[in-house]
């Protein structure tokens, strides 16, 4: 498969697309969208690419988005994988940024425990990737320093190991081989605890105490063939503010909120603002409390547009958020992160396992016609929804819609690979 040009670039022109797809009134007019994954590259509740894939045909999820932290290493298989299973792909990224002033000033943006921490996308990379020399090395320096802060937990860790009297050492090296890529998580170390634990003890008994001791002498809340949760709880009680493992992120592995918006918008990209929305208790962070401020705050950024997780808000919440937003012009993307052990499915849904609603779907569906019409722009050398300037079309949002509708309607009916 020719990995050096998208297959965007060999569709029809954009006059072609839209007097093709009238012809297709068979075409659902929405398709199930999960715009937001993390793969094996960073932390996944998937042990493969191919897994996701399977799961989006079983699921009959025909859209699906990449969005590993600092890192688009898994955008090759991932690629060869939607091709293979006619899956419509969205190439992006995730990164934690550090906004100072707001941190001076203790608000928490979408970090419910960190003021100024904010997690922030990037929509529909270019593919084949396009950073310039300086982004690139800009890019080393987080998956780097990321690496570096997880190796030191991992140091941390088998020091209060041997505190504990628990014959436990976890190697680095052998941990991010055997269950990371190139970018090690917390979550890889939680993991490769939880199994060092079951595989040194073979009974419920001594497994409970095992981590009873390294828990300080409280035990483990979930049942032990509740691995995620296990994990979960290795990682809060040992890994965060606090643990005997916890390492404080250097400066260097923060970069501002202009700076990542400048990489995104280097590698081809679109902007794209993570929403926390409400927790199971209704509560907002300081930032987005209050969504008329929010959405000029973004606007002054020129960021136009807005992602969700469903499965953390509720139905009712959602919706009024992704109205106002959507009337104000925003792109508007949902998806599931995919990146805790739990292998939940892709289908996307509100906290309590509530669906969404037509309405939400339609927009969420919306919001992908308008990557894929990014895509394709860049693909074709053409200027997208975001231009190389980082200016956002958002006055034509709905043009960039009807264009990715036909797109779809191209890949998913015409199109053969």
């Amino acid at each position: 498969m020719n990995l050096t040009m998208n297959f965007l670039s060999h569709f029809p022109d954009a006059k072609t697309l839209l007097e093709r797809s009238s012809s297709f009134s068979q075409d659902p007019v929405v398709a199930d969208v999960n715009g937001h994954i993390h793969t094996p590259f960073s932390f996944s509740s998937f042990d493969s690419i191919p897994q996701a894939f399977a799961m989006a045909v079983a699921e009959d999820v025909k859209i699906l988005g990449i969005n590993d932290f600092y890192v688009t290493d898994g955008y090759a298989e991932f690629y060869e994988e939607a091709l293979k299973n006619k899956v419509f792909p969205l190439f992006n990224i995730e990164f934690m940024a550090l906004q100072k002033e707001l941190q001076a000033s203790g608000i928490r943006v979408n970090d419910p425990n960190n003021p100024g921490r904010t997690y922030f996308s990037g929509k529909g990379l270019s593919f084949p990737l396009s950073f310039s020399n300086d982004a690139a090395q800009k890019l080393l320096q987080l998956k780097t320093e990321s690496n570096l802060q997880t190796e030191e937990m991992v140091k941390r860790l088998n020091h209060h190991l041997k505190l504990v009297n628990v014959p436990i050492q976890i190697d680095f090296f052998t941990m991010k081989n055997q269950l990371a890529r190139e970018l090690v998580r917390e979550r890889h170390i939680a993991k490769a605890l939880r199994i060092a634990v079951y595989e040194l003890y073979a009974s419920d008994a001594e497994r409970k105490s095992a981590l009873t001791l390294i828990f300080k002498g409280k035990e483990p809340k979930s049942v032990l063939d509740d691995v995620a949760g296990i994990e979960n709880e290795i990682r809060s009680a040992l890994l965060k503010t606090g643990g005997p493992a916890f390492v404080e992120e250097n400066d260097q592995a923060f970069f501002s909120l202009e700076t990542v918006k400048d990489l995104i918008v280097n590698g081809g990209g679109i902007p794209c603002y993570p929403v926390l929305l409400d927790d199971s208790k209704g509560n907002f962070t300081d930032f987005e409390g209050d969504w008329g401020k929010m959405a000029d705050y973004l606007a002054s950024k020129g960021i136009y547009s807005v992602e969700l997780i469903p499965g953390r808000n509720s139905q009712a919440v959602l919706l009024e958020f992704v109205r106002f937003f959507h009337s104000r012009g925003f792109v508007v993307l949902f998806g599931t992160e995919h990146n805790t052990p739990d292998l939940t499915p892709l289908t996307i849904v509100c906290r309590d396992k509530k669906p969404l609603s037509d309405e939400l779907k339609k927009i969420g569906y919306e919001g992908a016609c308008v990557v894929a019409a990014h895509q394709y722009c860049m693909a074709k050398g053409e200027s997208g929804y975001v231009d190389k300037d980082g200016n956002s079309k958002f006055t034509q949002r709905d043009e960039f819609v009807k264009l990715g509708r036909a797109i779809l309607s191209y890949y998913f009916n015409e199109f053969r690979n």
